[in-house]
């Protein structure tokens, strides 16, 4: 295990806390009309209205984004038991991109159900994968293999200046 060097929080922007409560609503009142409604001795009935809403609710819950975690080699992507590994090796430009998400076309993944995560796309960025949760704090990680990742701590620029910093010592000096 390495050496925490930095600890950056992932809070909650407006878009994923309407996104959540508005799903989690409609999921919960799907719920409990499938409880409280309907013919009780029909499985089919109580599949849909109760097991796949329970199923959308509980899914995205294990991937949520809680956090960020800087050492001397990976950033690591805290998430709800378990983290994501992000190389610092390997880095070759760390920027701010607070409209990073606009355009964004979803390819795979979670589009605000407890995080904003999976790949996406848009002219600007190209292809990408996000591990965020506020898209105005948006923080493009690029890699020489062409590989763009989007995170988003709390400390924007606190977080580009460390990660800057860690991997110039992780690949050694630039040449410019």
């Amino acid at each position: 295990m390495s050496f925490i060097l930095a600890r950056f929080s992932a809070p909650w922007g407006r878009p994923l806390r309407l996104t959540t409560a508005g799903t989690v609503t409609v999921l919960l009142v799907v719920l409990l009309t499938g409880v409280f409604t309907g013919p009780r001795n029909l499985p089919l009935w109580r599949l849909a209205m109760i097991g796949l809403p329970l199923v959308v609710l509980l899914a995205p819950i294990p991937f949520m984004v809680r956090g960020y975690l800087l050492t001397a080699t990976h950033i690591q992507v805290r998430r709800l038991g378990w983290s994501t590994l992000l190389p610092l090796a390997g880095l070759t430009a760390v920027s701010g991109e607070p409209e990073g998400f606009r355009g964004s076309l979803r390819l795979a993944g979670n589009g605000g159900l407890f995080a904003i995560t999976g790949w996406f796309w848009n002219r600007r960025l190209g292809r990408f994968r996000a591990y965020a949760t506020d898209p105005s704090r948006a923080v493009l990680l690029r890699y020489q293999d062409g590989k763009n990742i989007v995170v988003t701590p709390d400390d924007v620029q606190h977080f580009i200046v460390r990660v800057r910093t860690l991997a110039k010592m992780v690949d050694g000096p630039r040449s410019p």
